[in-house]
């Protein structure tokens, strides 16, 4: 009874004890509720965090900033409404680091050249070069007379007479060719210069590659090969209009007899047309007996041309001239973005392949080799060499890919080497100013509303990444466009 009575005493001791803790309890939890601090701070306001303080810096990889990158694009004005795919590919991994409807395909303005000239020289060789040789036939007597022809043979030398790639003028040739011709005792030609271009043999074609844009270019566009029949003087103007895309231009559309169509020149001087290519073995020709007539040695034939003889002279070889090699002309293609000498490569190497210079066996060269390589044909249609044409199709990843393939290649340095260097060379020295000067190397294109860019990045890591930027129907400017893309690729520096 007692133990019990003692039991309830310290029962009810713990529970007063209790109650009274819980009551000091609330009381405190009243205090730092009012004070949001206990109280052992309040003489140490100036150590607390401000409110406002700036919160924790998020740091970003460098791939993260190229996605968000890409993702605000996709609502700006100019690319908004636009066509248009984006890819970073890693050489090395073969994985895509970054990219945009990059399994699209877009027209590819002149990044076509890339596909053009890396066929020619993994065909023909960095140092191929064209060859125009000088030979006679008949017999000269002690007098010095040829009593026979001069016969001036062409190999399709697209840079012959142009100075472009350190090539020779038709001057310089044809004073090379006199030189040699009094070595031999020549004094005077009794017959005719004749070129013969045989390789050539199919050269008028009756209509260009589908879907030219005659506007963007401000140049009178032929094929390349021989256009002897074509004599501007001849050609009807039919119009004089201003360029509808620079103010104050005129433009002089007339009808061509060589293609029956309308065409335009940039220039219309004393009754004749500035046209971009000549017949260059003629011209060449031409020039040759002008210079052979001053320096004393007559000609008293005429300059005839023939494609084939049913029964050749026996003929005696001269001299020849020869051309700068292949890899010279790569760079001036791919640097300058040169049309005519896109599309006399791509004849070239139809010839070497199919026996023929036509579009056609250009066209089939080219892409039967990306098939042998491995290109992602998906997309693909390869229309002209120059990218010209608006029918020519290409996938963003398709390019990244062909381009990390040409890296095994042993002329890829001279591929390389070929391609502009932002804020430096070619067609990218007005571009990428400040930030990716000298750390792009790329391909550039434009037709009316299309601008695309594709080569190598050489990032702030030392990586070496493979990229394509292929936009279509943008919005705005050039220099806006132009603007947008250097913004794009700009975080893809970092990576």
């Amino acid at each position: 009874m007692k133990k019990k009575i003692m039991m309830n005493t310290l029962k009810n001791y713990i529970t007063g004890a209790a109650l009274m803790v819980s009551a000091w309890g609330m009381a405190q939890l009243h205090t730092i509720a009012e004070k949001q601090y206990p109280a052992m701070y309040e003489n140490q306001t100036r150590q607390l965090p401000s409110p406002s303080a700036t919160p924790e810096k998020i740091t970003l990889s460098a791939k993260e900033l190229v996605d968000i990158n890409i993702n605000t694009m996709m609502s700006d004005p100019v690319l908004r409404n636009a066509d248009w795919g984006f890819v970073v590919y890693d050489p090395k991994t073969k994985k895509i680091v970054s990219s945009y409807n990059e399994n699209s395909a877009f027209i590819p303005a002149s990044t076509t050249k890339l596909l053009t000239t890396e066929t020619a020289l993994s065909m023909l060789g960095e140092k191929f070069r064209w060859t125009t040789q000088l030979e006679f036939s008949g017999e000269v007597d002690d007098a010095g007379n040829l009593n026979g022809n001069l016969y001036v043979i062409g190999s399709g030398d697209p840079f012959i007479g142009t100075g472009k790639a350190g090539s020779s003028t038709y001057s310089t040739i044809s004073k090379d060719f006199m030189y040699a011709l009094q070595e031999r005792g020549i004094k005077k030609i009794n017959g005719n210069i004749i070129v013969q271009t045989a390789i050539f043999k199919e050269n008028k074609l009756a209509v260009l590659p589908a879907n030219v844009v005659w506007m963007e270019h401000h140049n009178y566009y032929l094929p390349v090969g021989t256009t002897l029949s074509i004599n501007p003087a001849n050609e009807r103007v039919i119009a004089k209009k201003f360029n509808p895309f620079e103010e104050k231009t005129k433009r002089y559309f007339y009808i061509s007899p060589y293609i029956n169509k309308m065409v335009y020149a940039e220039q219309f001087d004393g009754g004749s047309l500035t046209t971009k290519i000549a017949d260059a073995p003629y011209s060449l020709a031409n020039n040759l007996r002008t210079t052979l007539v001053k320096n004393g040695i007559p000609v008293s034939g005429k300059v005839e041309s023939r494609i084939t003889d049913k029964e050749p002279e026996l003929r005696h070889y001269i001299t020849a001239y020869k051309s700068p090699a292949l890899a010279d002309l790569v760079y001036d293609i791919n640097h300058r973005s040169d049309n005519a000498l896109s599309e006399a490569l791509l004849r070239t190497s139809g010839f070497y392949k199919n026996g023929d210079q036509t579009l056609e066996s250009g066209k089939n060269t080219v892409t039967s080799h990306l098939a042998e390589v491995g290109f992602d044909m998906n997309g693909l249609s390869y229309s002209d060499g120059s990218g010209l044409s608006r029918n020519n199709m290409v996938t963003p990843i398709s390019q990244v890919k062909y381009l990390t393939s040409i890296m095994d290649q042993k002329y890829y340095q001279t591929y390389f080497n070929s391609l502009p260097i932002a804020g430096q060379t070619g067609t990218l020295k007005r571009s990428f100013l400040t930030i990716g000067n000298g750390q792009v190397f790329a391909k550039t294109g434009t037709l009316n509303k299309v601008k695309t860019l594709a080569g190598y990045i050489k990032t702030n890591t030392g990586r070496t990444l493979a990229f394509s930027l292929l936009i279509n129907n943008y919005a705005g400017s050039v220099d806006q466009v132009k603007n947008r893309m250097e913004r794009i690729l700009e975080p893809a520096l970092e990576l």
